[in-house]
């Protein structure tokens, strides 16, 4: 359960990183769309708390990913 713990800690991070990288380079929708997937599993990490700690970020992370996709094409 730990070792599940790490590996989806260490991807959602990940997937954070690359958003924000992506986002700074101009590819926006990707970027947060990336993020808004990061988001979501660092939440699913404090799953068991079923309090704020555990929706404020849901919430965050789905606004976001609607954001994403609500998006113009921008070109």
């Amino acid at each position: 359960m730990q070792l599940d713990n790490r590996i989806l800690s260490i991807v959602s991070y990940a997937a954070v990183l690359i958003g924000v990288v992506l986002g700074a380079s101009g590819i926006v929708r990707g970027g947060s769309l990336f993020i808004a997937a990061g988001t979501i599993g660092i939440a699913l990490k404090s799953r068991n708390f079923r309090g704020i700690e555990f929706y404020l970020p849901v919430v965050i992370a789905v606004a976001l990913f609607a954001l994403a996709i609500a998006l113009p094409r921008g070109r």
